[in-house]
């Protein structure tokens, strides 16, 4: 890529342990296709272990870069009657403001992705002249010794802050309700989804109801990534329009859930269409 990227990507993409066996999941995986949808140039800084097969699923969208480590990060899903118990059972190198290759340091739309904490929270602060937007999932993660997955608050309001833009679900904060709250009041743009009820869109902490379109659940995995990733890369076709842009989310994470995998992410003309609905 010689130009500097439209869209970037920072975080791992993930290997989901399946009875199909290894997939490629996270955030990054669903992105980078929603991104590309929109005709943006697309780079990707992640992590993961030399020669992981899996990165095949990400190459074909984006310039990726791909730091060394020992392991992919790794999740497994069980699923119980009480619902899901998820476990990490690898997490690739850490991520830092110093891995950031100058040719990525100029892109206009910058996605945080973390899903397992592995972004240093003062990579908030590069990036100056670009939108930048959190989907905070990863950094709200711990795990015991067994892998387990526990929630576990975020304590660097002022990289929450710097970054601007923060998106995430209800369900990501039924621990600590509250933070809602909080966000709503650190950042200039807060939106919390709440799946087919639509979300709430906060601006300078004032609160706002925006809905999605009813379809047939088929499968919700990823529909929030969808949703983020087209949020921000609409933007420019939008004339940085954030109400607008919220409606593209909106639709295109609805179509989202009526199918499965990483083909549940747009593709052109899903996105061509949804940013001229937007805009009636």
């Amino acid at each position: 890529m010689t130009a500097p990227p439209d869209f970037l990507l920072i975080g791992h993409f993930t290997a989901d342990l399946t009875p199909e066996g290894r997939i490629a999941g996270g955030t990054v995986s669903y992105a980078v296709r929603t991104a590309a949808a929109f005709g943006l140039r697309v780079a990707i800084l992640t992590s993961s272990v030399v020669d992981e097969p899996l990165l095949a699923e990400l190459t074909p969208y984006a310039e990726v870069i791909s730091l060394p480590a020992e392991q992919t990060t790794t999740y497994e899903n069980i699923y119980t009657p009480a619902g899901r118990v998820q476990y990490v059972r690898g997490v690739a190198a850490p991520i830092t403001a110093a891995d950031i290759p100058d040719s990525f340091k100029k892109a206009r739309l910058v996605h945080f992705a973390p899903i397992a904490g592995e972004l240093d929270p003062r990579i908030a602060f590069e990036f100056p002249d670009a939108w930048k937007l959190l989907t905070l999932q990863g950094w709200l993660r711990r795990w015991d010794q067994d892998g387990r997955v526990h929630f576990r608050r975020f304590d660097q309001p002022e990289a929450i802050t710097a970054i601007g833009t923060v998106v995430f679900s209800e369900e990501d904060i039924v621990e600590a309700p509250d933070i809602e709250h909080e966000y709503a009041h650190l950042v200039d743009h807060l939106v919390v989804t709440r799946a087919e009820r639509g979300g709430t869109y906060y601006q300078g902490g004032v609160p706002e109801t925006y809905l999605t379109p009813q379809v047939a659940l088929i499968n919700q995995t990823g529909a929030g990534d969808v949703f983020a990733s087209a949020l921000l890369a609409s933007l420019p076709s939008l004339n940085y329009d954030f109400r607008k842009a919220l409606k593209v989310g909106a639709e295109l994470a609805s179509i989202s859930v009526t199918r499965v995998g990483l083909a549940s992410a747009p593709n052109a003309e899903e996105a061509a269409a949804a940013i001229k609905r937007a805009c009636e």
